[in-house]
């Protein structure tokens, strides 16, 4: 059921309040002249009196999130054919109401609700009350801080922030101003890699002194990279042919990239005449979450033919657990100090609401070297204040886009209002409760799991059937296959998962994540997963049974429909079949 709006109302043009039914006013205003709907568009009263609208609207969602299916029965198109071709060319009475009421109606229904305590398939996209209204709070001031001098206040505040969120993170003391480095907040992963992949690839190619050679330049990763690694590769001109995707195994530290491999293809592209220039380690692959050795990785591209390796760190999930001592143990932390850049995503788990990337590096005068620019019509500093004098910052030179959104704002709210040890509880609830689902999996023997735990992440499956235990994987892939659909499709109140397929192996993933999940959610999702998996495996069994002893079934002849000799006929048997049909295809009777 969804939420609903507690009053619409709208002003006519004696700005006189008429309350709303089903979003149609009771009153119709006059004429509005120009000046007077121009006189409107920032109205104060205006504003707050929609804003109530707006927060109770959330609000009520929020409260009644449990009550939506975590993901649509839609198809594509649904809303297409519900709205109209064209926008108004007039707004009516109430519009404000009115739309409202079709985000209720229209848009809620058709919406995958991230938000959902039952929501385990995706690393989650985290929201708290201080993220979402500094949100609010930013699009209202709505700055552009593309430098300095466009919003001195926007820029320090995200200097500040970027440092107290280092500083919380264990990070090393190169990355942050305070210790020569910096940071900067942009809006995902994908942008973070590219401007590192940028400024690395004007480094090397400064250090080459040919910038023709661009297409023997080679960038390592490792095949659970996420693919906006690759994505950023070929916008930086990096021919397809050099990504160099490096293949993982179950026995390389669950999926993690391994240094000897990267040590061999670094040299057979250095024997042939390439180029080596980039690295990307992940702490927190997107299948399994699991954890490369930075700190291996890092002296196999110092020591690789001719140096200057870039080795950027992607930590778009489990950055976030960094808060916590216990995961910022040295093997992670420690290695971090020989790499050249580190990025991570505050919206994923730190509760600052989409977006917010956060992006450090250990040199800041690269990423403007590559990316700066400096035309006469920018807004630049006063004059008196120079460069030099390590006081400014014009973060338009930091990055890809000119113009910014005040991002800082709701990070420097979210640290404000929960603090340090506020944001490791959170963390450590949801690892607390994906531990639980872990334990859960492990003591129902027909299941496995099939990655140890990191962080909220579970990875597990069904267990092998006899016949898939000797060769078969297909077989167990299409058992889990079935098992996810059924889950998923299980009706009111079920959880909504997804699924990796690593090294030939499928299998389900629980991602405890939602800012309002709960032990209750975590315990239902498992009860509703052993319901579909004994369901399943009954009916498999089943079908097993009635193609063993009591159905033949053969090939048609041509003109003929199919024939079936049953050897036991009976009601039962005919359910049966019929439950067999959807499970078995004709080759495997």
């Amino acid at each position: 059921m969804a939420p609903t709006t507690t009053q619409c109302i709208y002003i006519d043009n004696n700005d006189a309040p008429h309350e709303l039914n089903g979003g149609v006013a009771q009153t119709t205003g006059t004429t509005t002249t120009p000046a007077a709907v121009q006189s409107q568009l920032l109205d104060a009263d205006e504003f707050r009196r929609h804003g109530h609208q707006v927060i109770d609207f959330i609000a009520d969602y929020y409260a009644r999130m449990d009550e939506y299916p975590v993901h649509p029965n839609v198809s594509p198109g649904f809303l297409r054919r519900q709205l109209p071709e064209e926008a108004p060319s007039r707004p009516k009475p109430g519009a404000f109401a009115a739309a409202l009421s079709d985000v209720r109606d229209l848009l809620l229904p058709g919406m995958t609700h991230w938000q959902s305590p039952r929501h385990f398939a995706h690393f989650p996209a985290s929201s708290s009350v201080a993220g979402a209204l500094g949100e609010a709070l930013a699009a209202g001031i709505n700055v552009v801080p593309f430098t300095w001098a466009a919003s001195p206040a926007a820029t320090e505040l995200e200097m500040v922030v970027v440092d107290w969120l280092g500083k919380a993170l264990h990070l090393p003391e190169r990355f942050l101003f305070c210790g020569g480095g910096g940071g900067t907040l942009l809006g995902t992963s994908c942008e973070a890699i590219l401007c590192t992949l940028v400024a690395a690839r004007d480094r090397k190619l400064a250090e080459i002194g040919d910038s023709r050679r661009i297409g023997d330049l080679v960038v390592y990763c490792s095949d659970q990279t996420h693919f906006a690694f690759s994505k950023a590769a070929r916008i930086a001109g990096i021919p397809r042919e050099n990504v160099r995707e490096i293949a993982t195994c179950r026995d390389d530290d669950a999926f993690a990239l391994s240094p000897a491999k990267l040590r061999a293809a670094m040299r057979a592209d250095a024997d042939a005449g390439l180029v080596p220039l980039f690295v990307c380690a992940t702490i927190g692959t997107t299948q399994t979450a699991a954890v490369d050795s930075v700190r291996e990785l890092c002296a196999v591209a110092a020591a690789a033919h001719g140096g200057g390796v870039w080795v950027h760190v992607d930590a778009a999930y489990a950055g976030s657990a960094l808060v916590c001592p216990e995961f910022a143990h040295a093997a992670v932390v420690a290695g971090l100090e020989a790499a050249d850049s580190f990025s991570m995503n505050a919206h994923k788990w730190l509760l600052a609401n989409n977006d917010c990337c956060a992006l450090w590096v250990r040199k800041p005068s690269l990423l403007v070297a590559a990316l700066g620019t400096d035309p006469e019509y920018i807004l630049k500093h006063p004059q008196g204040i120079e460069d030099d004098d390590d006081v400014v910052v014009d973060y338009k030179d930091w990055s890809v886009a000119l113009t910014r959104r005040f991002r800082a704002l709701k990070l420097w709210l979210v640290l404000r209002v929960h603090g340090v040890e506020g944001l490791r509880d959170h963390v450590r609830a949801h690892v607390r409760m994906a531990a639980l689902f872990e334990t859960m999996v492990r003591r129902d023997p027909r299941f496995e799991v099939v990655v140890p735990r990191r962080f909220a992440l579970v990875c597990f499956r069904l267990r092998s059937s006899p016949a898939a235990a000797d060769g078969n994987e297909k077989k167990a892939n299409d058992l889990n296959r079935r098992l996810l659909q059924r889950v998923n499709a299980a009706g009111a109140g079920a959880p909504y998962m997804s699924a990796a397929n690593v090294g030939g192996i499928y299998m389900l993933r629980c991602n405890v994540g939602s800012t309002l999940t709960e032990e209750r959610h975590v315990r239902d999702a498992w009860k509703v997963v052993q319901e579909q998996a004994a369901s399943l495996l009954s009916r498999t069994a089943n079908a097993n049974s009635i193609l063993q002893g009591s159905i033949v079934v053969k090939p048609p002849a041509a003109g003929d429909g199919m024939i079936m000799y049953l050897s036991s006929w009976n009601r039962e048997c005919l359910h049966s079949f019929n439950s067999a049909i959807e499970l078995i295809s004709l080759e495997e009777c």
